[in-house]
């Protein structure tokens, strides 16, 4: 499924770079909400793609710093609540993040 929280993926979610056509291919999908919960974020579109920097490598990056990841999850929710219980979302991803 698309992200439903980032329609479009020509630029880092993060730091909103927008990239050139040639390098789309340096973005990198995120699911944000991992282990078990990859396939629920896969089914519900909860991903973003986010430049290198902030997907691995960088201080701020999601899976290096857990104010980042924390950040994308609140959002992530506040996005599925718009058009979904919180009920909804606690049942499919096990907790709310709110």
């Amino acid at each position: 499924m698309r992200s439903m929280i980032q329609p479009e993926k020509d630029f880092c979610y993060i730091c909103s770079e927008v990239y050139q056509k040639y390098y789309i291919d340096n973005l990198e999908e995120h699911h944000i909400f991992f282990g078990p919960n990859r396939t629920n974020s896969e089914r519900h579109g909860m991903k973003v793609y986010l430049c290198q920097n902030h997907h691995r490598t960088g201080d701020m990056a999601v899976h290096n710093n857990r104010i980042t990841d924390l950040w994308l999850k609140e959002r992530a929710q506040r996005k599925f609540e718009e058009t979904h219980t919180r009920e909804q979302f606690t049942e499919i991803f096990g907790k709310s993040w709110l």
